[in-house]
Formats: structure tokens, C-alpha cells, sequence
């Protein structure tokens, strides 16, 4: 018979902030031209207070010399156009 841990407490359910959805809504929209050139966005955090969001490049974008032109010209333009309260878009 197995032993069971006495004590051991799994986290609650946390459910993802809502403007941490949107943004990851708005990287929906745009991965599949990334993902074109064989890249990937991941999100990786949003600071909510700060308006900063902290993006991940994968696969070929990762050292890309165009991943920084990518990042301003496109990533963070169309989630800034489409959330307001976002500030800044960092690679990280």
C-alpha cells in the first residue's frame, strides 16, 4: 500500500489574469507570420503595474539580427495599438 503524504497542499487553481490573456491574444495574431520564418513568441510575463511585457523568441529568432526590428516594429506596435495600458514590449 502506498503512503500518503500528510501536510502537502497543491496549489489552487489560478486563473491568468485578464491582461495577461489579451496580450497573449494579440502574439495569437501574430505567430503565424513568425512562425513563417520558422521563429516562435512565447509569452513570458506581463508587469501589470509597469504596463511591461517580457517576450520570449524561439527557434530561428533566437539571435536573429531582424528579431529586434521585428520586436519594435511589429510585436510591440500592434500590442500597444491593441492594449493601451501596455507601455513597453522587452525581449528576454
Amino acid at each position: 500500500m502506498a503512503e500518503e503524504k500528510q501536510g502537502v497542499e497543491r496549489p489552487a487553481f489560478t486563473p491568468i489574469p485578464d491582461l495577461y490573456r489579451r496580450v497573449d491574444e494579440v502574439l495569437d495574431r501574430i505567430r503565424p507570420y513568425v512562425q513563417l520564418d520558422g521563429g516562435h513568441v512565447e509569452l513570458v510575463d506581463v508587469d501589470e503595474t509597469g504596463g511591461v511585457v517580457h517576450i520570449r523568441f524561439q527557434g530561428s529568432c533566437q539571435g536573429c539580427p531582424s528579431s529586434a526590428m521585428t520586436l519594435q516594429m511589429g510585436i510591440e506596435n500592434e500590442i500597444k495599438m491593441s492594449i493601451p495600458e501596455i507601455r513597453q514590449v522587452v525581449a528576454v
